[in-house]
């Protein structure tokens, strides 16, 4: 059976195509939502991904945070759904609170648009277990708000629990710990700045390292 992967698109979504398209790459069936949608339509996993949705108004990822699908999205979440938020998605995850922290501006204030190496510190998850922990993955990053902050007693749980996912290898953001990618404490909620889906093919991306993030969703739901 054919699992069926969704892909949120809100008003200023960027990358919902480009997401769709690592998915049926990875070989599952891709549900489109949109954000007004309440009825998850029988998907398996979803992907919340990355762009400006509402112009980044208030907070980067708030307005999206209380769209009907999003409502959906948690409840899915709180059953054991994977769920993987990139970049303007780890936003609207923080800000639903399915992922703690925020996503501030980045250290100096620049919109950074780079290929960067990212270290998987945690190959245990929903999102990551067709990587090594250890293992260097080359993907895209473009972001002005992607510094991960929290307070240093959420920094000393994610470290202890182990759920930082992805580490930045030239931290170019400031993000406390280098951290660039989180998860919940299931392992199935994961969130990260970087861009895997811009990375699943030789013609368009710097690597094809991105494709197993979406290979291991796969994974997860045949399990």
């Amino acid at each position: 059976m054919t699992a069926k992967i969704g892909v949120i698109t809100f008003p200023g979504t960027l990358d919902d195509v480009d997401a769709a398209r690592a998915v049926r790459i990875a070989g599952a069936e891709v549900v489109n939502l949109w954000h007004a949608d309440e009825d998850l339509k029988g998907i398996d996993a979803v992907v919340v991904p990355g762009g400006f949705s509402y112009g980044d108004y208030l907070r980067s990822g708030a307005i999206s945070a209380i769209a009907p699908v999003m409502r959906a999205v948690v409840d899915a979440a709180g059953k054991g759904m994977p769920v993987l938020g990139i970049c303007n998605g780890f936003q609207v995850l923080t800000e639903a609170r399915l992922l703690p922290g925020a996503l501030t501006r980045n250290e100096g204030l620049h919109f950074h648009c780079t290929d960067t190496y990212l270290e998987v510190v945690n190959a245990d998850t929903a999102w990551t277990s067709n990587y090594e922990a250890g293992q260097r993955i080359l993907v895209p990053a473009k972001h002005g708000e992607g510094r991960f902050q929290a307070a240093p007693d959420t920094i000393e749980m994610l470290e202890g629990e182990g759920r930082v996912v992805f580490r930045y290898t030239d931290n170019y953001n400031g993000s406390l710990n280098a951290i660039a990618g989180i998860t919940n404490e299931t392992g199935r909620v994961v969130g990260l700045m970087p861009h895997p889906e811009h990375a699943v093919e030789v013609l368009t991306g710097p690597s094809t390292d991105g494709l197993g993030m979406f290979l291991s969703a796969i994974g997860t739901i045949a399990a």
